[in-house]
């Protein structure tokens, strides 16, 4: 055998070796699967931008099993998920106030978890100004998960499955808080309610009854639209609507943020989107009805220096008209969000 043939049969065998230990690498570690961020029809630019965490499908998933884990929290019974449950449009089904670490409540209702991306401010009083660092908020919170986030890293870090997991989905596995918070973000940030009948309407896919034309009409007659502004059904402002304070919970919303005495009272205004299943409502969780809710509006708004200009001198609702709006309301109901496999608890 002459050497050029050596040298051939040589290269040959190199290729092959190289070849298999890149097909081997392919099948362990297939690199990053990206996912597509498709905003709604209709719906305006997000504030969150995914180019600064890239949306991939092994973040994601990792974001999920996060989401669903309760190693989260300190004594282990108290995953984000306690308080956030699909079929309630992540909100705490039927609780006013959710159950936290050591026998304890929170101090507000939980709010439902969807369209989060465009949001600027978090929680009922705006404290918390990133998505990416929502999760520390309750994780550290003594009366809801209690736990330390190096406490988490190190139980995470000791599960033989969550290193690989991190590892596939930002290329370590040495695990972070920032990573943990990136993953998180992936999963919740992708929570997108737009498809309730609401929405096929606004798409020509379906029509109104008579009866939720006639609450449609309401909603803007009444002005209704000017905080709970379409498509998100929510202006991200901070108003007071004149519910009067629990003195259990001494609550003052957005004035524990800024100290101003023009911000007593004020709280997020929420979204009406998928209201038919996320009650109680109001940021104590004190209306367990739609009904109750529009009564408020109707009669029981309390006057005073900060209460919102817009319901000062209440609304003026017939209890037919309660009864036509509550119908246009089911109607913003995503039924397919909330059966949503990709955001449900893994089996």
């Amino acid at each position: 055998m002459t050497a050029k043939w050596i040298i051939r049969i040589v290269f040959a065998i190199v290729a092959c070796v190289v070849i298999i230990s890149a097909c081997r690498k392919t099948d362990s570690n297939p690199g990053p699967k990206y996912i597509e961020f498709k905003v709604p029809s209709g719906f305006p630019a997000p504030n969150y931008n995914f180019a600064t965490n890239p949306l991939t499908q092994q973040a994601f998933d990792l974001g999920k099993k996060l989401f669903y884990d309760g190693r989260l929290s300190k004594d282990g019974n108290f995953p984000c998920a306690s308080c956030h449950q699909q079929l309630a449009g992540f909100a705490n089904f039927d609780h006013d106030l959710s159950h936290g670490f050591d026998n304890q409540f929170t101090t507000r209702n939980a709010p439902p978890l969807f369209n989060l991306v465009w949001h600027k401010e978090m929680h009922w009083d705006g404290g918390i100004n990133h998505i990416e660092v929502q999760p520390l908020a309750p994780i550290t919170a003594p009366n809801e998960m209690a736990e330390e986030i190096n406490t988490v890293i190190a139980k995470l870090q000791a599960d033989s499955s969550y290193p690989q997991l991190f590892r596939a989905a930002f290329g370590n596995s040495t695990i972070s808080s920032q990573q943990i918070l990136l993953a998180l973000t992936q999963f919740v940030g992708s929570m997108v309610s737009a498809n309730s009948k609401y929405d096929k309407v606004n798409r020509g896919e379906a029509e109104f009854t008579e009866i939720e034309k006639t609450g449609y009409a309401l909603f803007k007659e009444k002005k209704c639209n000017s905080c709970h502004a379409e498509p998100l059904f929510t202006d991200m402002s901070f108003r007071n609507t004149g519910i009067p304070v629990k003195p259990a919970l001494m609550d003052l919303g957005r004035m524990r943020i800024t100290n101003k005495s023009e911000d007593s009272l004020k709280f997020k205004v929420p979204s009406l989107r998928n209201v038919r299943v996320s009650f109680p409502y109001g940021h104590d969780g004190r209306f367990p009805a739609i009904k109750s809710m529009l009564d408020h509006y109707s009669s029981g708004v309390q006057d005073g220096p900060s209460v919102d200009p817009l319901v000062k001198n209440k609304i003026a609702l017939t209890e037919l008209d309660k009864f036509y709006l509550t119908q246009f309301l089911y109607t913003l109901t995503d039924s397919s969000f909330l059966q949503d496999k990709r955001f449900a608890q893994p089996e």
